[in-house]
């Protein structure tokens, strides 16, 4: 199969300009901010609270996967995870708001969430971008619920701020039997074209799992696989670019711009899962000496 390009590159001479903090943050942001050898930064506050220091369009990608109001524990404010429905959403609405504004124009933003909350959020989202596609991300080993069907995908929402700067439409290698080693499907007439080019990347991503395997997770809560997020990078990300995580958690999508020649912005409340998302950065050689040597804290600067 032919080998693409991965990311998207900046051709003009702003791909090797290394972002000052003052490029980046408002002036003296009241938050702890962790600057990262490469102009990347990781700061932990509310993620609401943390978007209202960044300055207006310096995002090319946003990706946010917030907490579901599930009432699990990830070390955010009660609000998000224990807080009534009408709260999360006015929660949310405003994160949103605050998110397009730090985005470019010609940005990506990607919202991760379950369906129901989708379409109760992407109203909000439809007042100020552009839809480009409701992305079905396969559940594994869900439950039934009530009176409902089964559940059997998470959504994956896909917006930009007009026309897409950077769009990439990837090629997947076609699954093969374990057992036989011959395409899983048929594809006809089609079978030596999938074979030499691969298919084309659509809506419904069933090839991967949403959640990691807990032998793989570097915390007990529920953690997305750098599949998923290199993909959601490979789409719409820039080399040379930034990305805006508000809710880092651990780091996978941090690890995956860093992977692609982006500077990110991650930013997560919990204290623990910080400390593990530098870890992780330290491990996938995002950081290149010492924790204690790179990385300073800038929040009195």
């Amino acid at each position: 199969m032919k080998s693409t390009p991965s990311v998207h590159s900046k051709t003009d001479n702003t791909s090797s300009k290394i972002p000052r903090k003052s490029d980046l943050f408002r002036l003296r942001p009241k938050i702890e901010i962790s600057r990262i050898q490469g102009g990347s930064c990781l700061t932990r506050a509310d993620a609401l609270q943390f978007l209202r220091v960044l300055h207006s369009e310096i995002a090319d990608l946003i990706f946010l996967d917030p907490p579901f109001n599930l009432g699990k524990y990830y070390g955010t404010p009660p609000g998000l995870e224990e807080g009534d429905s009408d709260s999360y959403e006015f929660y949310m609405r405003r994160l949103i708001r605050e998110a397009v504004r730090v985005l470019k124009p010609g940005g990506a933003l990607f919202l991760y969430h379950l369906p129901y909350w989708a379409t109760r959020l992407s109203d909000e989202l439809h007042k100020h971008l552009c839809f480009r596609h409701w992305i079905a991300i396969a559940m594994k080993n869900g439950f039934v619920r009530g009176e409902h069907l089964y559940p059997a995908h998470y959504a994956l929402l896909y917006y930009a701020k007009g026309e897409p700067a950077h769009f990439f439409r990837m090629r997947l290698k076609p699954q093969l039997c374990r057992h036989c080693g011959k395409f899983v499907k048929d594809y006809g007439g089609y079978t030596s074209i999938i074979r030499d080019k691969g298919i084309n990347l659509s809506d419904f991503w069933e090839d991967l799992s949403p959640v990691r395997h807990k032998s793989r997770k570097h915390r007990k809560a529920n953690q997305l696989p750098l599949t998923l997020t290199d993909r959601i990078v490979a789409i719409a990300g820039v080399s040379g670019g930034v990305l805006v995580d508000p809710f880092a958690g651990t780091g996978t999508c941090l690890v995956s711009a860093s992977n692609a020649g982006m500077i990110f912005v991650g930013n997560d409340l919990s204290r623990r899962s910080s400390k593990i998302c530098l870890s992780r950065l330290e491990a996938a050689e995002v950081l290149h000496s010492k924790p204690t040597n790179c990385i300073q804290n800038l929040a009195e600067s």
